[in-house]
């Protein structure tokens, strides 16, 4: 493990404490263009999400109308009744939801799958770099401000769902992550640069509870006019 890694998992929390906690959950409400621009609108309501901390596993209510919730793991999503009724489903979600281009519309398992997938990746980093199968290494910093800001290049392993294979995550000075870098491949593949702010640490665990990801230019650069996720989140516990 490298000694950037050592740090950033040290500045959150610490993998010994992460080990202690199965699950986080959180309350979030989600924006941006993305949804719209998929067919698949995302009202401004509080949801619950719960995410696994040793596997990849999510699940979100309400999803679609009360009562119903989703199951998701990189091979699988469900949309279930909150009982576990299962209304559908699909295998191997990702082939399906990257099959499309940027404007290619969802249906409402492949926003399931993208939830899914997307806060697993959110609420687990970093911990999830000391997972098996992650590759990590240390790359030339983001100069934000004219302030640099350390970075890491991930590699995920296939049998993780994300939105890209390689991912850039940045760290400022107290390595605390700021900026998150990858590309949407459940939405043809277009460049992201995600923005998070306003840190805390809830039962030693420090994480951002704003989020705001936008498209990215060919400089890597976030356009700022197109502002594709927002995710604003509440009501932190580690279980």
């Amino acid at each position: 493990m490298n000694e950037l890694l050592q740090n950033v998992l040290k500045a959150h929390g610490g993998l010994e404490r992460w080990s202690r906690f199965n699950f986080v959950q959180t309350t979030i409400i989600t924006g941006g263009e993305l949804f719209a621009m998929k067919n698949e609108p995302q009202e401004p309501i509080p949801r619950r999400m719960t995410v696994a901390t040793k596997k990849e596993w999510a699940s979100v209510t309400p999803f679609g109308s009360p009562g119903r919730k989703t199951d998701f793991t990189a091979g699988k999503i469900a949309i279930e009744t909150l009982d576990g009724t299962v209304l559908s489903e699909r295998i191997n979600p990702a082939n399906h939801a990257e099959a499309g281009t940027v404007n290619a519309p969802w249906d409402a398992l492949d926003r399931a799958y993208f939830n899914g997938y997307a806060l697993w990746t959110y609420l687990t980093t970093p911990f999830l770099f000391a997972m098996p199968g992650f590759s990590v290494e240390e790359i030339d910093p983001w100069i934000e401000d004219e302030k640099p800001w350390k970075g890491l290049r991930v590699q995920f392993p296939q049998v993780i769902a994300s939105h890209s294979r390689e991912q850039d995550f940045y760290f400022g000075p107290d390595y605390l992550l700021r900026r998150h870098d990858y590309r949407v491949e459940a939405s043809g593949g277009f460049a992201a640069a995600q923005y998070v702010y306003e840190p805390r640490t809830v039962q030693g665990i420090t994480l951002p509870i704003r989020r705001r990801a936008y498209m990215r230019d060919k400089e890597n650069r976030a356009i700022r006019e197109k502002l594709m996720v927002s995710i604003d989140m509440s009501e932190i516990a580690f279980l």
